[in-house]
């Protein structure tokens, strides 16, 4: 159950990394900011909880890859449905 909420903690944290350099970019500071508060607590977790069990860093890093990259795939397809 740990990997599992890893996994999905880790989506989370590449999710948010993803939309704050968006938010960033954009000069939007209050969801910038936000951003950076959902980074910070769920990266916290994270590595509370592979510092104690290194094989975490599997789900870890997993979580990682589909969090970004499922984040930009998903900001691309709605730029292209969006028409821009």
């Amino acid at each position: 159950m740990e990997y599992v909420l890893i996994f999905i903690a880790t989506i989370i944290v590449d999710v948010a990394w993803t939309l704050y350099l968006i938010k960033v970019e954009e000069r939007k500071a209050v969801q910038s900011g936000f951003w950076a508060v959902v980074i910070y607590l769920f990266g916290a977790l994270i590595v509370l909880s592979y510092s104690n069990n290194h094989l975490l860093l599997i789900p870890a890093v997993l979580g990682s890859f589909i969090g970004t990259a499922g984040t930009v795939w998903f900001k691309k397809r709605r730029e292209i449905y969006e028409g821009r």
